[in-house]
């Protein structure tokens, strides 16, 4: 089946496509696309002509025009899951493709319900001070693979509610979903509010020239650490705003008094959500000595009732690997770990690109599955004896951008989760983001937050006023 862009609210298409391939199965599903300078230039002039209407509107305007996005991606939330699954390759069941949807649905309709109204800083004999929250004009999203509608919903939502124009591009891994979401919106907006442009990144780097692109006057991406300090230095000669949401390598502490059998299906999914491809996954697990050989125990008995399989199959509850480069990256760094320390379960790359849950014990910081960020369902166990140990070991990495705390004592929890070097910490779970709290990294995990009154901001500029 053949994909359209949508630019200026009409179809649009391309010399040429690309396939877009369903990696549990390796056969096409669908063709995108394949776009370049004249599309993307075609995409930002039309959204640039679009903002001078759509900044123009009220709060409320601009809040019911989001409302009636959000009605209209929960009416295809079905249509849009059964994409995700057969392009991302997650089932649609458990915590897949429905459930990343209907995130994406409340998290619109989260958003939608945020307002910066004008903040009064003075107001006395001597005068009046207001600070007022200006929309910024086009901004450009580059969103990832691994969740391509709900970071999509992240990126384009709060950029309209604050009156921008939007040019999209996603992954040309998993561009399908994207192109229907826009087109969907695209039937309750204005033409040329919310854009899309697709490309397979080989002859042309649309990424590469929306992050230079003059008319565009923010980036939001979300992806790896090397990507976005590409976009970074590319978006200095314009002085774009930027919000950056980069790789991390999220470590969880065990203390010693926490309870393994009670912790341990918290554990796997802190750590395999999505099969491991989340940004704020657990990717390194510190366990007390003295708990150590039963947390590991207990978790390896849980992840051994994990369904992997096609994700159209009902039961499936984890699905392949989505590409072949980030298989390969699993691959070689379980491979490495195998000579190291002690596979406890899985260890062994299965069919195509299915790789079953991996956990492995004796490993130490300096190994690269400890030090690098996988991306991939295979989690490192690492030893310590003393807490102070174990809070120095979480935070020796670059990055920094979510950690976790696991104890029967949530104020001893709390003592530790303050002491590690990231942007979100959470007690006895790990990844629980919420729309209502600032998400973003420290270090070169990120820059900004997106979410909450904090994330919204960041879609604007600040005036002043003195009265």
């Amino acid at each position: 089946m053949e994909y359209r862009a949508t630019i200026g609210g009409k179809p649009a298409s391309a010399g040429t496509e690309f396939s877009v391939i369903n990696p549990a199965t390796g056969e096409e599903v669908g063709r995108a696309p394949n776009m370049g300078q004249a599309e993307l230039d075609a995409a930002v002039a039309v959204a640039r002509a679009a903002f001078a209407s759509w900044s123009a509107r009220s709060d409320e305007a601009l809040q019911a025009a989001c409302a009636a996005v959000t009605a209209k991606i929960e009416e295809h939330a079905g249509e849009l899951a059964e994409i995700v699954t057969l392009e991302q390759g997650k089932p649609l069941n458990g915590l897949g493709s429905r459930w990343e949807v209907g995130g994406a649905v409340a998290w619109a309709g989260y958003t939608t319900g945020l307002t910066l109204p004008v903040k009064v800083l003075q107001d006395n004999d001597e005068g009046r001070v207001e600070l007022h929250r200006k929309p910024l004009g086009v901004v450009g999203s580059i969103t990832p693979w691994n969740f391509p509608v709900m970071i999509a919903v992240w990126h384009i939502l709060p950029a309209l509610r604050t009156g921008n124009t939007v040019v999209v591009k996603p992954s040309p891994l998993t561009p399908l979903s994207t192109l229907r979401l826009v087109e969907i919106m695209n039937e309750v907006l204005p033409p040329g509010v919310v854009n899309v442009v697709t490309g397979d990144d080989k002859a042309f780097n649309l990424g590469a020239a929306m992050s230079a692109h003059p008319d565009i006057r923010k980036i939001v991406f979300t992806g790896s650490c090397a990507t976005g300090q590409k976009v970074m230095q590319s978006a200095a000669a314009t002085m774009k705003r930027l919000t950056l949401e980069m790789g991390g390598n999220d470590a969880g502490i065990v203390l010693p008094d926490a309870d393994p059998e009670k912790i341990a299906e918290g554990l796997f999914w802190g750590a395999f959500i999505n099969n491991g491809q989340t940004c704020a996954a657990m990717k390194r697990l510190y366990v007390h000595d003295s708990i150590h050989d039963a947390v590991c125990a207990a978790l390896v008995a849980y992840a051994k009732n994990i369904p992997v399989g096609n994700g159209m199959d009902e039961a499936s509850i984890l699905g392949p690997i989505q590409n072949r480069m980030q298989f390969d990256k699993v691959a070689r760094l379980v491979a490495d770990a195998r000579g190291r320390g002690r596979v406890l379960l899985g260890g062994e790359p299965g069919e195509g690109l299915f790789f079953p849950p991996t956990i492995v014990a004796g490993l130490r910081n300096g190994d690269p599955l400890v030090d690098e960020e996988q991306f991939g369902p295979a989690l490192p166990v690492i030893r310590y004896s003393d807490v102070e140990e174990a809070i120095r070991l979480a935070n020796d990495s670059p990055n920094g951008l979510g950690g976790s705390v696991w104890s029967s004592d949530i104020d001893a929890a709390k003592a530790v989760a303050g002491r590690l070097a990231c942007g979100s910490v959470w007690i006895n779970k790990h990844g629980a983001i919420q729309p209502n709290a600032p998400f973003g990294g420290v270090k070169a995990s990120g820059l900004g937050v997106e979410f909450a009154e904090e994330g919204l901001a960041e879609y604007t500029d600040i005036q002043v006023v003195f009265a």
